[in-house]
């Protein structure tokens, strides 16, 4: 007779395969407005009445409250009139779009999007490149090219990006001392959440985003105010066009989308721009140098599969990539959140 151990590991293995059925019923409520209907009611409702405001099936509706209320993102009360669902904490601070520090954006863009590139894994295993070209019909040769297909596609990846930022961006920006910088270029910017987290904090220092020409209008348009001075911009693709000089460079999930090759020749021209005496702030999730975790880390570095060039790599390997564009005195700091912070010096 086997151990409880053994009894176990099918549980795990239901537990895996059905893992893909947490993040839809997840995906669907944001979608369906069912947190920002329950934040904005300001109190229980039952799901006749949710159903009813969201036009949606009542039996669909209850079905999806439900799984919600065991993923914790609902609380239900239950009372004479029926069951009445209520938010949690969670999704009121995650969930809802009105929240500072929302995650609505990047739940869209991971449903409608990175979802589908996904479908094809197998696919990218063999072959070991993107997938666009089956998930969405467009070439898989430039990266960027199929992730800004249309300019509703690029809104959609910038405004998840800054919803990553605005829960990630300061534990990766006071990882180490940066106020003796202050000059600083954001390569790959895009919605500046980051940008604007770095002068929040770093009150004496300008930073300028540097990205695609039509990434810098949209982000002119609806994500960096006007009023904000210290954020600037610079137009360009930094592998095609010059680098200006700055006393520092933050490079944010920028490397992972690349091969080795690219990351040498994007790190080569940083260090020929940068101050003597500056550097450059890579911010990626790193792997353990086994790359036995963490697991989060590894699931991103199959998304870089499926959506990119690149790859997730260690803290090594980032530190030999900057070593040999030139770069030294390399400091780690793991934030023991999603993204870790790499600092080289010239």
């Amino acid at each position: 007779m086997g151990s409880t151990e053994d009894l176990d590991y099918p549980q795990t293995i239901l537990q895996y395969s059905s893992g893909f059925l947490v993040s839809k019923v997840m995906f669907a409520a944001c979608e369906l407005g069912v947190f920002d209907l329950l934040l904005e009611s300001g109190e229980p409702l039952s799901s006749d009445a949710i159903a009813a405001r969201l036009g949606t099936s009542t039996t669909g509706m209850e079905r999806l409250l439900d799984a919600c209320v065991g993923l914790k993102l609902l609380a239900v009360d239950l009372t004479q009139e029926g069951a009445l669902y209520r938010n949690t904490e969670i999704s009121n601070i995650y969930l809802t779009k009105s929240s500072p520090k929302s995650q609505y954006h990047i739940m869209m863009y991971y449903s409608n999007t990175v979802y589908l590139c996904w479908h094809y894994l197998a696919d990218a295993v063999r072959e070991g490149r993107n997938q666009y070209e089956r998930a969405f019909g467009v070439s898989s040769e430039d990266p960027f090219g199929a992730m800004y297909r249309s300019e509703e596609e690029m809104l959609k990846f910038m405004a998840g990006q800054n919803s990553v930022w605005s829960i990630c961006g300061r534990d990766v920006l006071v990882a180490f001392d940066l106020s003796l910088f202050r000059q600083i270029y954001d390569l790959g910017g895009g919605g500046g959440a980051l940008a604007r987290e770095c002068v929040s904090l770093y009150p004496n220092s300008t930073v300028t985003i540097y990205d695609l020409p039509k990434v810098v209008q949209v982000a002119k348009e609806q994500f960096v105010p006007p009023e904000e001075h210290r954020i600037t911009f610079h137009e360009g693709d930094f592998f095609n066009n010059s680098i200006p000089e700055a006393d520092l460079y933050i490079l944010s999930k920028i490397l992972h989308d690349w091969d080795d090759d690219k990351c040498m020749q994007l790190l080569a021209k940083v260090y020929k721009a940068c101050k003597p005496g500056g550097g450059v702030l890579l911010v990626e999730s790193l792997l353990n140098e086994d790359k036995s975790g963490p697991l989060e880390t590894q699931l991103y570095s199959m998304n870089m599969l499926v959506q990119t060039e690149g790859k997730e790599r260690t803290s090594v390997e980032y530190s030999k990539l900057l070593e040999a564009a030139g770069f030294g005195d390399v400091q780690v700091k793991r934030t023991g959140k999603l993204y870790d912070a790499v600092l080289g010096r010239k």
